[in-house]
């Protein structure tokens, strides 16, 4: 592993430090929000945005995105700031399903195959055969097999920084495994060395041409706190620009609040780097995945400067809409006509200012696609506006 002493002083200032904190990151997997065009999510002050290299590998493949000009010219969001992933979460979820199926099975992996030996890790068979494990560690990174053809993808701490640069995204995440919440505990320290090996790579490989780009390192160790200490002062002691948090959260809220409420206190403390003293308090705090309503007031609370999720947009496509009196699941029939209603009366979105709770409530029960758009603006928005909620507290000294 590199030792502090050395890294060279070839770092950047994140240039979206003009962004507001505490704020919200919308997720675009496929370099697309579900159901909204990125001009509506822009009019609800959407400002970062996160897209999936994986998937972007995939589809349409880093030449397309490389000949367009990279992403903001790819999607037309020339001035919105972007955050890319590494990929990492893919060796997660290829292997052990999403978080909810991980949990809810004890650790079981979902689609390894029975030779599997490896407890509580992705498979490392050295298999050829088209019937093998769809992702496999290694040192050296990780192998995915793609769920649109088959083919075979490598992934390394190196590929993945230079496909990132081709996105020409503003923020960049290294290569790291997501181990499950279910794991031995030998087996969670390893991944979590391997881990730092391949952070350490990346960063290598981003400081070779740091172009316009900030690089945030992910700090990991489930909830093992001797492992977690140890991942964050080794991390901070590098060059990155800000750190992300990462890796098993807990397996319910209270865990996950517990983990922010033992760890925070240490990102505000002055730590030692490869230049000397490292405030680590300077530099922006990501959450990764973790963003519905009470997440992101105890989150903030703790001090996340940022956080990731679906949550808004995957609740829109089920008729869930939020709003300041709660959720408002708009296929029961109590809506139907609920004439001259907003959803929120405090929201300012189109969806609010436009229709009323009587006609979503019919455009939910018809299947209308018209539906997911306008509920995603509304959710999207909302998002927003409890973000400069929270931004106000803070002013104000209530935080």
């Amino acid at each position: 592993m590199k030792t502090t002493s050395q890294w060279n002083n070839k770092t950047k200032t994140n240039t979206n430090n003009n962004t507001n904190k505490p704020g919200y990151v919308a997720v675009a997997t496929n370099a697309a929000l579900k159901g909204v065009d990125f001009r509506d999510a822009d009019s609800s002050n959407q400002q970062l945005i996160f897209c999936n290299t994986y998937h972007l590998l995939l589809q349409p493949g880093t030449d397309v995105v490389e000949g367009a000009g990279g992403l903001h010219k790819f999607i037309n969001r020339p001035r919105g700031p972007l955050i890319t992933d590494s990929g990492g979460f893919q060796v997660f979820s290829l292997a052990y399903g999403s978080v909810h199926e991980e949990l809810s099975t004890g650790g079981e992996l979902k689609r390894a195959s029975s030779s599997s030996s490896s407890k509580g890790a992705p498979h490392a068979s050295s298999s050829n055969s088209d019937s093998g494990p769809p992702v496999k560690v290694t040192e050296e990174g990780v192998v995915f097999r793609s769920y649109r053809d088959g083919r075979k993808i490598p992934l390394t701490p190196e590929s993945t920084v230079r496909a990132q640069k081709s996105f020409g995204a503003d923020i960049i995440i290294p290569l790291d495994e997501l181990p499950p919440y279910h794991i031995d505990p030998k087996v969670l320290e390893n991944s979590v060395e391997r881990t730092h090996r391949w952070e350490a790579r990346s960063l290598m490989e981003h400081l070779k041409d740091v172009r316009e780009q900030a690089m945030y390192c992910v700090i990991h160790g489930g909830l093992d706190r001797n492992l977690r200490k140890k991942s964050l002062e080794y991390l901070t002691s590098l060059p990155f620009d800000g750190y992300a948090i990462g890796g098993s959260l807990g397996k319910n809220r209270e865990e996950l609040m517990e983990l922010l409420q033992w760890m925070m206190p240490m990102m505000n403390e002055v730590g030692s780097g490869s230049d000397g003293r490292v405030n680590r308090r300077a530099k922006p705090r990501h959450l990764l995945g973790i963003a519905d309503e009470p997440s992101i007031v105890g989150a903030v609370r703790n001090g996340i400067d940022t956080m990731d999720s679906c949550y808004p947009t995957r609740l829109s496509r089920h008729g869930t809409l939020l709003s300041r009196g709660g959720k408002v699941h708009i296929k029961s029939g109590k809506y139907s006509r609920q004439f001259g209603i907003q959803i929120d009366s405090e929201c300012g979105c189109s969806t609010c200012r436009n229709y009323d709770r009587a006609y979503l409530w019919h455009l939910y029960k018809a299947k209308e696609p018209l539906f997911m758009q306008l509920a995603t603006i509304h959710n999207i928005h909302y998002m927003n506006d409890l973000m400069k909620q929270q931004r106000q507290l803070i002013l104000d000294g209530k935080i």
